[in-house]
């Protein structure tokens, strides 16, 4: 009897009805690599499993009682030349220049054209509900691509490439916020990518709703032409009696995603090459000590997210920085209660410094990606980032 399987891996689907439940899993993967180019132990199959484990490539498919039709996510990539890996990104790579951003928000953030968009998406886009607003509690809006794991190093499971600190992280924030996943990528990747992490299933803490690319809007910027964002006010539209501007905060490793609501993000220094960094990686276990401290607050309009490590290194909810000047308990100038005039020349060379430190992120970012391995490239998970989507 022959089997009519649907497989969807990059962006695209691919039908396979020349298989009989005679043949057997790597005849399945056979006949994927004359279709996708991947090799058979490069692949990885989401749904195949027999007795409640992933099968093995001599199951034969009858033994899987698939359904026709039956839809199969594949993950994996193609076998890439090594001039092909060393050569220069993209020009859409997700690698951005975030140096000039602050410089283009004005000019994008109250824009007719683009608050229409938002409107337009608080209409339309379906959320769906895992768990629901809880009251009194803050906004936690994170990406996942090189937020929460390393989705383009070489592993055998998601697991393996798991930003340190995420459970605990994830854990400790529920205690004051509700959580909400946004990612720049098709909602079923969301999910495979969630599950893979053990995130959608942990009893610690729970996700309110996910977000995928078709909630993100089109912007126009003047240097860079058109660009995808993530307008937290999707979330506020839809959810105005539980979340706004004053309880919101979104972590993303790429600032552009803010350029709609630049006040409520946070740029957190994405984690890549997950086997040499994960002993290193501290970025999620200060963030939680962030959260926690900010979650005193009644509003988040006067936090200054881009210093926020100067409040792990002090460690007082009085020395954050409100306003891009940073309040320091211990500052005398304010100990009379009389506040004196800032010192903007100093004021101006912080603002610069972390402007240089942003712009070198993004260069170091850049010639990693531009110099992973062959081997590496070649048994990455294939999670890469769909093209992100808004009209």
């Amino acid at each position: 009897m022959s089997l009519s399987l649907i497989i969807k891996w990059g962006g695209q689907e691919y039908t396979i009805t020349s298989l009989s439940e005679e043949d057997t899993v790597l005849d399945l993967k056979q006949s994927l690599k004359g279709l996708t180019g991947v090799l058979p132990e490069r692949q990885k199959l989401l749904g195949l499993k027999m007795k409640g484990k992933p099968a093995d490539d001599d199951v034969k498919l009858g033994a899987l009682k698939l359904k026709p039709n039956t839809k199969i996510m594949m993950m994996g990539t193609r076998e890439e030349s090594l001039e092909d890996v060393l050569g220069p990104p993209p020009d859409n790579d997700d690698v951005v220049n975030d140096f000039d951003i602050e410089e283009e928000v004005v000019e994008v953030e109250n824009r007719e054209e683009n608050l229409l968009k938002i409107s337009r998406r608080v209409k339309e886009y379906k959320v769906e509900i895992l768990n629901p607003p809880r009251e009194g509690k803050k906004l936690l809006v994170l990406d996942v691509d090189y937020t929460l794991f390393d989705h383009r190093s070489c592993a055998e499971t998601g697991v393996e490439l798991m930003r340190p600190y995420l459970h605990e992280f994830l854990t400790s924030a529920y205690e004051d916020y509700d959580i909400v996943i946004w990612s720049a990528t098709n909602m079923k990747w969301i999910e495979a990518k969630m599950k893979e992490l053990g995130v959608s299933t942990n009893a610690n803490y729970k996700i309110t709703f996910m977000l995928d690319s078709a909630a993100m809007i089109t912007v126009h910027t003047p240097r860079r032409g058109l660009i995808d964002v993530k307008p937290l006010g999707v979330i506020w539209g839809k959810f105005s009696e539980y979340y706004s501007k004053k309880n919101t905060i979104m972590f993303d490793d790429i600032g552009r995603n803010f350029l709609m609501n630049p006040q409520n993000g946070l740029k957190i220094r994405p984690f890549m090459k997950a086997h040499l960094n994960r002993d290193k990686d501290k970025e999620l276990l200060k963030l939680t000590q962030y959260l926690k401290e900010i979650a005193k607050l009644d509003d988040f309009l006067e936090l200054n997210h881009k210093h926020w490590e100067s409040l792990h290194n002090r460690g007082t909810i009085d020395d954050i920085n409100l306003g891009g000047v940073c309040l320091d308990s211990r500052d005398t100038r304010f100990a009379s209660g009389v506040e004196e005039e800032p010192d903007l020349i100093g004021l101006f060379i912080s603002t610069l410094f972390y402007l240089l430190q942003d712009q070198a992120l993004d260069w170091e970012l850049d010639l990693s990606r531009s110099f992973q391995s062959t081997e590496c490239r070649a048994r990455q998970l294939g999670m890469n980032d769909a093209s992100q989507a808004g009209q």
